[in-house]
């Protein structure tokens, strides 16, 4: 089991930063990918990036691409999402998930926390 805590989220002006922390407790973090995903009211859970277990490999979906990094210190049994150039569309509650493999689909993550809210005005 791993346990996971996302914090940092907050409400931001449209193109300000943020960066958001994912805590892990329990097994070693470093086996496991990681991914975060976001939720709008109304909408499905989307992906929006994902580490590998060493952190040398990253992928963003397209909406997020060249304004976020996903990042990694194992030693600190943390993952991080660096927000930058926010817009109001990134609007959503944010969830850190971990798995031992990693994807691009809610499914493929076993471990979830419990998301924090991002909020970006116009």
């Amino acid at each position: 089991q791993v346990q996971l805590v996302e914090s940092g989220g907050g409400l931001v002006q449209a193109g300000g930063s943020l960066r958001l922390s994912c805590a892990a407790s329990g097994r070693a973090f470093s086996r496991y990918a990681a991914g975060w995903f976001r939720q709008a009211p109304g909408q499905e859970r989307e992906f929006v990036a994902a580490i590998t277990w060493s952190g040398g490999s990253t992928y963003y979906a397209d909406s997020v691409k060249g304004r976020f990094t996903i990042s990694r210190d194992n030693a600190k049994n943390t993952a991080y999402l660096q927000m930058n150039s926010l817009k109001p569309e990134d609007t959503a509650a944010y969830y850190c998930a971990a798995d031992t493999g990693w994807g691009t689909s809610v499914r493929e993550y076993r471990y979830w926390g419990q998301g924090t809210q991002v909020t970006v005005s116009s």
